[in-house]
């Protein structure tokens, strides 16, 4: 280890950023200040699911005080996400209440919120689907066209697969099954989203961002925008938290359309409802994991089934349902795996990335089941771990082999910290 290292580890260090943050001097989004900035309100659908039948923006336009308003005609390309099927602005149809259909820029706040109630709407109102297990169902509404499960390399699930689990629930002495709910969860980030949006001379643009992913949302607003990269500049700065909230465009491409639209600059800062009731949050999860154990406590084969609950449209939701299928039989080498992850539409706002990318909801469920198999086998959990914990060679379900492990180690740091004799057999084999 560096000397810099053992100057650090282990010892208290003051954050680079921890005085400016409690003196007050730290610069957020909301905090740029540029004369003439208009502010932004956006039209949310009161409607679950629907049609489009008319929209008129003409009585907004003309109130005083507002500068410019967009709805969908107004977007060159009208599709984001990693996999770009979520529109800026709903056009023919709403998929879920609050989805944004027309945004206004203004004077002030009253007279955009003046403006927005003059938009009118009409919807044909259609059966909307909100439970991920009614949404599975072959007779449930369809929250888009093409059905309600993401289709993974031409499977409605992501599949996983090592060895063969016929083969180890025929060599298990024991099963054991176990299903686990992980719930919904809002960031609820003290800096609500926040863009402002400063058109610059031969068309370029520059966007002051909230965003954890500057590079992959500067690809995705050239696309909104009809731009070439060189036309646009994405300013960040200090993220007021995070955690998975801005890793998707959820402002930026409305006040760069309304900047470009009006030449002025505009700001769109959420409220704390809006956060609360519209931005991305952590989908609920359904696993169901089914374990084949030797009697000696070694784990010979594992099934997983996982839904998550997806809301309406995609963004980093199949990456999401990714990394959860790669990992989930955790820190434990199990010969015979297979896994299987769905991820399900229903007319909810889109959730997305949180704290783990879905690898936190399927960490609880194994150390959980985990715990189950060293009561059922009578076994100590610490044992139950360490016979089964990852060593250098073994081979992951994804069959990378692995090189450099420290379970074992770590383990062994945490029993010592805690006062707990490990036996010394455990330590080095499997037992």
């Amino acid at each position: 280890m560096s000397g810099v290292a053992l100057a650090v580890v282990g010892k208290p260090v003051p954050r680079y950023d921890g005085w400016a943050h409690v003196t007050g001097r730290t610069t957020f989004v909301d905090d740029v200040c540029v004369p003439g900035t208009l502010t932004v309100k956006a039209l949310r659908s009161p409607t679950i699911k629907g049609k489009i039948l008319h929209l008129d923006v003409s009585a907004a336009e003309a109130t005083p005080g507002v500068a410019g308003v967009i709805s969908a005609r107004d977007v060159p390309n009208n599709a984001f996400g990693m996999i770009p099927d979520q529109p800026v602005l709903a056009s023919s149809a709403v998929r879920f209440r609050g989805e944004p259909i027309a945004a206004v820029a203004a004077v002030d706040e009253d007279t955009a919120l003046e403006a927005i109630a003059k938009i009118k709407v009409d919807f044909e109102e259609e059966e909307y689907v909100l439970d991920p297990f009614r949404a599975m169902e072959p007779d449930a509404p369809k929250v888009r066209p093409e059905g309600n499960l993401f289709i993974f390399d031409g499977r409605p699930y992501r599949q996983i697969v090592l060895g063969g689990i016929e083969k180890g629930f025929a060599e298990a002495d024991v099963t054991l099954e176990g299903c686990y709910h992980f719930p919904t969860a809002e960031h609820t980030c003290l800096e609500t989203q926040v863009s402002l949006a400063v058109p610059g001379p031969n068309g370029s643009l520059t966007v002051h961002t909230a965003s954890q992913a500057h590079y992959f949302h500067l690809g995705q607003l050239c696309g909104i925008l009809g731009l070439p990269m060189h036309k646009v500049r994405m300013v960040g700065g200090t993220v007021g938290g995070g955690f998975g909230a801005k890793n998707d465009i959820q402002t930026d491409h409305v006040t760069a359309l309304l900047a470009l639209k009006t030449g002025q600059p505009v700001k769109w800062r959420w409220t704390r409802e809006e956060e609360l009731l519209y931005s991305t949050y952590r989908g609920r999860w359904h696993i169901k994991i089914r374990d084949g154990i030797k009697k000696d406590g070694r784990l010979v084969v594992r099934q997983v089934s996982s839904m998550r609950d997806g809301g309406a449209y995609t963004l980093l939701g199949a990456y999401v349902v990714d990394k959860h299928c790669y990992l989930a039989t955790g820190p434990y080498f199990i010969p015979n795996v297979r896994v299987e992850g769905r991820l399900v539409y229903t007319n909810k706002p889109p959730a997305s990335s949180m704290r783990g990318f879905g690898i936190t909801p399927v960490s609880y469920a194994t150390e959980v089941q985990m715990n189950r198999i060293a009561a059922l086998l009578g076994k100590d959990p610490w044992e139950i771990r360490l016979i089964n914990a990852y060593r250098d060679g073994d081979r992951t379900p994804t069959r990378r082999v692995l090189d450099s492990v420290a379970a074992v180690d770590v383990m062994k740091a945490l029993a010592e910290a805690v006062g707990v004799q490990l036996p010394a057999q455990l330590l080095a084999g499997r037992g």
